[in-house]
C-alpha cells in the first residue's frame, strides 16, 4: 500500500501537501511519508476522528493516550468556554487563581492527602525533569549532595528532553543522544513476559526487585531516586508486571533512603483500572508525575505531586534552597479547568466502575484475536490491551507501518510498537464500537500476516 492507494480528496490533499512542506512531525522520519499516508483530520467526536472527505477512524490509541474521555466532550467544552471568558492565563509566580488551587486540592484528596503539593508544567517530559531535579535538590538541601544518581528500568521510557532521556532505556534514543546524557543505572524489568518456565508474574517481579536491592546496597549513598512506570511500561511494548514489584520497591526505597518516583503520565487517570496505578499496590510514592489524560486530551498540562516532607525541605528564606524551575505556562487556567472538568466527569459518571464493564466487553470481543495462532502474550490491564505478533524476520521492520495503513482501511487508528499491538481506547466506547474495534484489529493483523 502506498500514499496513492489511500485516496484523499483535493481539500485533504492540499492540507497534506502543505503540512509536508512546512511541518516537521514528531518522532518521525519524514521521508517515510513518501509512502506512508499522512491523514488530514478535520474534527473529532467521541471515539472517532474524521477526515476532510468524510472518512472516519476509531481512535484506538486515544491520540497518543491523551483523549481518555473521547474527542469534543460537550461537558469539557462548556467549562473551557466559560473559563475563556474569565481568565485565559496569568503567570503563577507571585499570583494564583481558582482553577489551579481547586485542581491541586482535588488531586491531593485522591491521594488521601499523602501527596499534598503540586508543581505544574506543560508536558510529561517536563514533569519527569521536575521530579528528578526536585529529588536531587532535596537531598542537597538535606546535606547529602552526593546523591545525584538515578535508577530506571530496562526498556523504560520517561520522555525525550535530556533529563528524561537519561532515565529512558530505548536504544534508538540512546544511540542518537547518548553523548549528551548523564547515564542512569538500568535495573532489570519486572515484565511478566520474561518469566522462566513455571515462574509466576509475582516471582518475576520479586526477582527484578532483588536486583534493585543489590544496587541500593552498593550505591544508596549516591542514588537520589528510582523512577518507574507503575504496572505497565508503555513504550517498551506495554510490558505489564505484578503489583508486588511496587510494594517491594517502596520497602527498599524506605530502607535505603532513596526516593520513589512514579511516572503515571501514561498509566494514570484510570488507564490501569484505578485512578492512580500505584493504588493497586497499596503504596504511595514520593513523587507522582501526571500528564496526558489529566486534561482530557484538551490542553498541554503536566504536574508533579509530592509529600509535605519534601516540600518542607525547600521552605526557607534562602533563595538558593528554593526549587529553581519554571515554565511560562505553569498552571495555565484553561488547562487546569479542562482537568477539573475531566475529574468532575470521572466522579459524576463513576467512570472507573463503568470502565470495568467496558473492559469486560472488549476482552470478550477480543477472544478470537487472543486465540490466534500467531498471537503471543495477550495481556490486559484496566483499559489497556496488548499482544505480540509472531512475524517473519523480513517483515518485522515494516509490521507497525503496515498495521497503521491497513487500520485506516478498516476505520481504526492503530500504532503498534514494533511487533507489539496495543489498544488504549477512550472511555466512551459503546457496544457497537467495541465490536468494531475487536473485529477490525483481527482483520488488520490477519491481512498484514498474509502480506496484504
Amino acid at each position: 500500500m502506498t500514499v496513492r492507494d489511500f485516496a484523499q480528496g483535493p481539500v485533504a490533499q492540499d492540507w497534506v501537501d502543505r503540512s509536508l512542506r512546512s511541518v516537521w512531525h514528531p518522532c518521525t522520519q519524514m521521508q517515510h511519508h513518501e509512502s506512508l499516508p499522512l491523514v488530514a483530520i478535520s474534527r473529532g467526536q467521541g471515539a472517532w476522528l474524521f477526515d476532510h472527505d468524510g472518512g472516519r477512524y476509531l481512535d484506538a490509541i486515544s491520540s497518543w493516550w491523551v483523549n481518555v474521555l473521547g474527542h469534543a466532550n460537550p461537558r469539557i467544552n462548556a467549562q473551557l468556554k466559560a473559563q475563556l471568558d474569565q481568565l485565559e492565563h496569568v503567570m503563577l509566580a507571585g499570583f494564583t487563581h481558582e482553577p489551579v488551587v481547586a485542581l491541586s486540592e482535588k488531586l491531593s484528596e485522591l491521594t488521601d492527602q499523602t501527596l499534598g503539593h503540586c508543581f505544574y508544567a506543560s508536558d510529561g517530559a517536563s514533569a519527569v525533569e521536575i521530579a528528578l531535579k526536585m529529588s536531587f535538590h532535596f537531598w542537597r538541601n538535606s546535606g547529602r549532595a552526593q546523591k545525584q544518581e538515578f535508577v530506571c528500568l530496562q526498556g523504560s521510557y520517561h520522555g525525550e528532553t535530556l533529563g528524561a532521556l537519561a532515565v529512558t532505556d530505548v536504544q534508538l534514543f540512546r544511540d542518537a543522544y547518548g553523548p549528551l546524557l548523564n547515564r542512569a543505572h538500568v535495573a532489570a524489568t519486572p515484565d511478566a513476559r520474561s518469566a522462566q518456565p513455571h515462574e509466576s508474574a509475582a516471582e518475576v517481579a520479586l526477582r527484578a526487585a532483588a536486583q534493585v536491592e543489590t544496587l541500593l546496597q552498593e550505591r544508596a549513598g549516591h542514588i537520589a531516586a528510582v523512577i518507574v512506570e507503575p504496572l505497565v511500561q508503555c513504550a517498551t511494548g506495554m510490558a505489564m508486571y505484578d503489583a508486588v514489584y511496587l510494594q517491594r520497591l517502596r520497602q527498599l526505597c524506605d530502607q535505603y533512603q532513596v526516593h520513589l518516583i512514579a511516572d503515571e503520565i501514561a498509566v494514570g487517570c484510570g488507564r490501569t483500572g484505578t485512578f492512580f496505578a500505584c493504588e493497586q499496590a497499596g503504596i504511595w510514592p514520593d513523587f507522582i508525575c501526571l500528564s496526558k489524560g489529566i486534561s482530557g486530551g484538551y490542553l498541554p498540562l503536566s504536574l508533579v505531586m509530592t509529600r509535605d516532607e519534601i516540600y518542607q525541605g525547600f521552605y526557607s528564606s534562602d533563595v538558593s534552597r528554593g526549587f529553581l524551575h519554571s515554565h511560562s505556562y505553569t498552571g495555565n487556567p484553561l488547562a487546569c479547568r479542562a482537568a477539573l472538568a475531566t475529574l468532575q466527569i470521572f466522579e459524576e459518571d463513576n467512570v472507573l466502575a463503568q470502565n470495568q464493564d467496558r473492559a469486560k466487553r472488549l476482552s470478550e470481543a477480543l477472544k478470537p484475536l487472543a486465540q490466534h495462532e500467531r498471537v503471543q502474550h495477550f495481556r490486559h490491564k484496566g483499559m489497556i490491551w496488548a499482544f505480540d505478533v509472531e512475524v517473519e524476520k523480513p517483515m518485522e521492520a515494516e509490521f507497525a507501518r503496515r498495521c497503521f495503513m491497513r487500520g485506516l482501511e478498516h476505520e481504526i487508528l492503530l500504532r503498534p510498537i514494533g511487533t507489539s499491538v496495543y489498544l488504549m481506547p477512550p472511555y466512551c466506547l459503546d457496544e457497537e464500537e467495541t465490536q468494531h474495534l475487536a473485529d477490525s484489529t483481527l482483520a488488520v493483523v490477519e491481512q498484514v500476516l498474509d502480506g496484504r
